[in-house]
């Protein structure tokens, strides 16, 4: 009894001794490969940065196969830096035409022969079908913004200031015997290097098709 007893307890010791071996094979310590991968938390990645916005631009759609019949509404950007003359219908481009400046094209007009051609707002006050350069469009510069600044400036005379005042309210051309010069047009002639005294110039075909459409008062924006 007492050496069955001993064959027992030494089965069970080998039984146990087999039993730590296979648990120490089977650590991850020793065999990464077989081990299960840890359980991993999944965190969503930062979103990526939005592009950066383009140019703002007065137009929300392209269509340079819009009839001129249809475009009854127009309003002109000139956008100088880029010669560029931009005529839009609503929120769509429909033209887009190179132009020619003054020989300063950089900054506003200030004053009468300085080779500049003028920024800000302003309208179409004329349209003369035998200009000199095949056709015209007059702008209504100096403005009253412009006339307004002169004036507190002692460059113009409260008369004068009047009289720019008058032709605006009544869409004529404004007086161009100030010091702020005018008679300032969008006219053919081409696109040649900048070589007007200030005016827009484009091509005749181009100046054909604005002058179809654009009618006194029709806006224009000069950028920069």
């Amino acid at each position: 009894m007492w050496r069955r007893g001993k064959i027992l307890r030494g089965m069970g010791l080998s039984i146990l001794c087999v039993g730590l071996l296979c648990s120490t094979l089977c650590s991850c310590s020793i065999f990464q490969s077989t081990c299960p991968p840890p359980a991993v938390k999944m965190v969503q990645p930062p979103p990526l940065p939005l592009p950066a916005p383009k140019e703002n631009v007065p137009y929300a759609t392209v269509d340079f196969n819009v009839p001129l019949s249809h475009i009854t509404s127009p309003v002109i950007y000139v956008y100088k830096a880029k010669h560029r003359l931009l005529l839009i219908e609503g929120k769509t481009l429909v033209r887009e035409y190179p132009c020619a400046l003054g020989p300063h094209p950089k900054g506003t007009k200030y004053f009468h022969g300085d080779g500049r051609t003028p920024e800000g707002k302003f309208a179409i006050c004329k349209k003369n079908p035998y200009s000199s350069y095949h056709k015209s469009l007059g702008l209504s510069y100096p403005s009253i913004r412009e006339a307004h600044d002169a004036l507190s400036r002692g460059l113009i005379s409260p008369a004068q200031y009047r009289a720019i005042k008058d032709a605006d309210t009544s869409q004529r051309m404004p007086p161009s015997d100030t010091a702020l010069g005018g008679m300032v047009f969008i006219h053919g002639g081409g696109c040649k290097p900048d070589w007007t005294l200030g005016c827009i110039a484009v091509d005749n075909a181009d100046i054909d098709e604005l002058f179809h459409v654009v009618q006194i008062g029709t806006p224009v924006y000069i950028m920069p």
